[in-house]
């Protein structure tokens, strides 16, 4: 196995990291370099790409993406934008690229190195941890959130099913209110044109649904959403839903539809229309498109708010790997 090399910038290497990520355990659209590429000229002030590639014969057998700032060594990325983050490593090559990394990595200068969001599957949460400590470093491995996330069946109908009583009572009660209030529809945006039309009618939803995601979007958040969104929406990967009641925009949520799963990235809604539970009920039908597209999985990403065990899903872990010079 040859040395790493270190790319000058995402764009030198941006095929063969695209190429790389069916290969590995982790193929998600927070490491698609599209994704990276944003985030790291939103928020990469301050801080120095280590952008670190190992060659193979077809192509990149492993890449690690990531910064410097501070004494710390990071992955690429933040805890406010990410649901996953991982080392993007070729199934099968584990046990001879973790060793060559921390090789590499005991030379450079640094006090800690610090990988989050992890899945519990990962490789690297899986081997990197016995072969630190074998070196001398200090490993901390602590559960920090959770990704909820229901299996999908063929039919609506054997979804509901899946549901508890209480739960399927309730989600078909709120349904008939909705049918019972008027004139209402939901469609989906999906084209990079009709995305970017709507962006501003999506954004101002998230705004009102919550104080606290009012706050969140600061103007470099935004900038981030708008190129991050539009650049998903050129791959095809985008699916902007809506709901409108009496021909106003009530509540919107963004998908991505990628590698077999759904994940509802953000949503908004418009604290006017809660008595129709307007927010839930564009969930519910955003999973109903995905069990009719024939999708194996919707993932609710970060976070345990309630309604997404409403809908059926159930928590798959994330965890914080810290590693630190004794």
């Amino acid at each position: 196995m040859t040395s790493f090399h270190r790319a000058p910038s995402i764009n030198e290497i941006e095929q063969e990291w695209q190429a790389l990520l069916p290969q590995g355990s982790l193929d998600t659209v927070f490491v698609m370099p599209q994704w990276q590429k944003v985030w790291w000229s939103e928020f990469g002030d301050g801080a120095e790409a280590m952008l670190l590639s190992l060659p193979g014969s077809h192509g990149l057998d492993a890449l690690a993406p990531l910064i410097r700032r501070d004494g710390k060594i990071t992955l690429m990325g933040d805890e406010d934008l990410y649901d996953y983050n991982d080392l993007l490593v070729t199934s099968g090559i584990e046990d001879s690229f973790y060793p060559m990394l921390l090789d590499h990595l005991q030379q450079e200068q640094w006090d800690s190195f610090e990988l989050f969001p992890l899945q519990a599957n990962s490789p690297t949460l899986q081997c990197l941890p016995d072969l630190a400590s074998s070196r001398g470093l200090v490993v901390e491995i602590r559960e920090e959130d959770v990704c909820p996330g229901v299996e999908l069946p063929a039919d609506w109908d054997e979804f509901l099913g899946r549901l508890s009583k209480k739960d399927r009572h309730e989600l078909r009660r709120k349904l008939r209110r909705l049918e019972g209030a008027g004139d209402y529809r939901w469609y989906c945006c999906e084209s990079a044109e009709e995305v970017e039309q709507n962006l501003d009618h999506f954004l101002e939803l998230v705004r009102l649904s919550r104080e606290d995601k009012d706050r969140f979007m600061t103007p470099k958040r935004e900038s981030f959403f708008r190129s991050a969104i539009g650049a998903m929406a050129q791959m095809g990967t985008v699916r902007l839903f809506f709901m409108e009641l009496e021909g106003r925009h009530v509540a919107s949520a963004l998908c991505f539809d990628y590698a077999g799963s759904r994940m509802l990235y953000n949503s908004g809604f418009n604290p006017e229309y809660s008595y129709y539970s307007v927010g839930l009920l564009l969930k519910a039908l955003c999973i109903r498109d995905a069990v009719e597209a024939g999708l194996p999985f919707f993932d609710f990403l970060r976070g345990d708010e309630p309604y997404k065990y409403d809908l059926g899903g159930k928590d798959y872990p994330l965890y914080r790997m810290v590693v630190k010079r004794s």
